[in-house]
């Protein structure tokens, strides 16, 4: 089964951490990560660059609204993902438990399915 943990950061909390303490954590999830590849449950990862660089589509009756970011309005931010190929939900959730991330963030985990289901 196909899980998703979503790293869900506060925002600003990159800016107030720099640049040394930034690499360190950066570390840290890298490590995870090579931990998970060899346990052969990584299908994939990515950090997300800050939101300050995003841009939001929405198309409603064929026009199209952009808001560039940073998203004031946004409670938290999406600063990366792992893909993950496990047996159960419980083993996605104690990975998420494992996962570096959950000290500073909130590591959502989801299953991955269709839109209708």
């Amino acid at each position: 089964m196909s899980y998703m943990l979503l790293i869900a950061e506060p925002p600003g909390q990159r800016a107030e951490r720099g640049v040394e303490e930034g690499q360190r954590v950066y570390q840290r999830m890298l490590n995870f990560a090579d931990e998970l590849k060899q346990r052969g449950v990584l299908r994939g990862v990515e950090s997300l660059a800050n939101d300050a660089k995003g841009v939001r589509v929405q198309v409603r009756d064929g026009r199209s609204r952009l808001v560039d970011g940073p998203f004031t309005e946004a409670k938290e931010m999406i600063g990366g993902f792992f893909l993950l190929d496990v047996a159960t939900r419980d083993e996605a959730v104690a990975i998420a438990q494992a996962c570096p991330a959950a000290e500073w963030a909130t590591v959502e985990v989801r299953e991955l399915g269709p839109c209708w289901a």
